[in-house]
């Protein structure tokens, strides 16, 4: 380190992720970049030193954002940090609107809500962390860095999430918020996304085995074959749509997936998690059935000749005629899915659907490391 690096004032800024899931994730990319960041958007002239480290605890569901300011604040006094971003995926709230951050300069700390940010987070979170960093400096008066040459409303022009800016510009405690009816959409986006339905998928492979046995079994049937013909398409959609609705309520039912209005939880967050629940598995029920359609399409084209079909159907058949018979062998399979979904263990279920809110004592201190499986 020559000596000109030596003499340049240093600012440690702490990252913590809370709970060290999905924001974990987000925290370690940014932590790598977030140095250079701060130096070329707030000060090159200051040595920034980024630590990250994850929540003591779940987010306090009944406390909100001051819970998660006051509990960053302890952190940041016993590590030390000069200031602090928490990362949360817990939606919050803030005047019946998403709240997209909230700075408290008298702590020095601030809360992201990555939810807030919608589909790509990480892009949003480059550009909303060094704004923080830089505006907890500035209304701290913290003479290393010099003043942002901005106002905090101006924030709404750099972070698409932000609509505008509340609070009192003297005090330093400022609420960064969405609008009504885009940043409820972007939140709820948000909250599927933190979910990762693509995990969800990966996470239910009993639900996929007992759907594929069950259109394997259901193939060899020309009962099954004669309904294909019979039925029509809209029929078939409607059967279709109907399977994937009951599969998604018996995972729900039978993994107790339905969050419950409770002290800890308020009736806003609680309707807020059963939405995101129920897109999450939609989502992850939708691609699993067009992966069981896909493979059933090939097996039947496989196992089926077309002479027997045509025995069967008393005419000439043609493509689509396989398309309807693996149409309906897969809709009556989500069925077997269902059932195979029931042996699924538990916190994989829990983990796959249910990711961006665990039980409030579902994680632990890094001290501890993380939960058992």
């Amino acid at each position: 380190m020559t000596q000109r690096q030596q003499d340049r004032p240093e600012i440690v800024v702490g990252l913590v992720a809370t709970p060290p899931d999905h924001p974990a994730r987000v925290a370690a990319r940014l932590t790598t970049e977030l140095a250079s960041g701060l130096a070329e958007r707030v000060d090159a002239d200051v040595r920034w030193i980024v630590r990250e480290g994850w929540g003591e605890v779940a987010p306090r569901r009944d406390g909100g954002v001051e819970a998660l300011l006051d509990d960053l604040a302890q952190r940041r006094a016993d590590a030390q940090w000069d200031v602090a971003i928490c990362l949360t995926d817990l939606p919050l709230h803030a005047e019946r609107v998403p709240l997209v951050a909230q700075a408290s300069a008298r702590r020095r700390v601030a809360v992201l809500s990555l939810p807030a940010l919608g589909l790509h987070q990480l892009r949003a979170a480059r550009a909303a962390v060094p704004e923080l960093v830089s505006r907890l400096l500035t209304e701290a008066s913290d003479q290393r860095v010099p003043p942002a040459g901005w106002a905090p409303a101006e924030t709404a022009g750099r972070v698409t999430a932000v609509h505008r800016v509340v609070g009192e510009a003297d005090t330093g405690e400022q609420r960064y918020v969405a609008s009504r009816l885009i940043g409820r959409l972007r939140l709820v986006i948000g909250m599927v996304r933190a979910n990762r339905p693509g995990r969800a998928l990966l996470g239910l492979s009993k639900l996929l085995v007992g759907a594929f046995g069950t259109a394997a079994f259901a193939l060899t049937t020309d009962t099954i074959w004669q309904m294909g013909d019979a039925l029509g398409g809209l029929r078939l959609a409607v059967i279709m749509l109907l399977g994937l609705a009951a599969l998604v309520a018996w995972l729900i039912v039978a993994h107790d997936l339905w969050e419950k209005p409770s002290r800890e939880t308020p009736a806003e967050l609680a309707r807020l998690f059963n939405l995101g629940t129920i897109l999450t598995l939609a989502l992850a029920t939708v691609l699993s059935y067009v992966v069981l359609l896909v493979g059933t399409v090939l097996v039947g084209a496989l196992l089926i000749d077309t002479s027997v079909l045509e025995q069967t159907l008393q005419r000439p058949v043609d493509v689509t005629d396989y398309l309807a018979l693996a149409w309906i062998t897969s809709s009556l399979a989500t069925v077997g899915g269902a059932i195979g979904s029931g042996l699924e263990n538990e916190d994989t279920v829990r983990a796959a659907a249910y990711g961006y809110h665990p039980q409030p004592d579902g994680w632990r201190d890094e001290k501890s490391g993380l939960p058992a499986e």
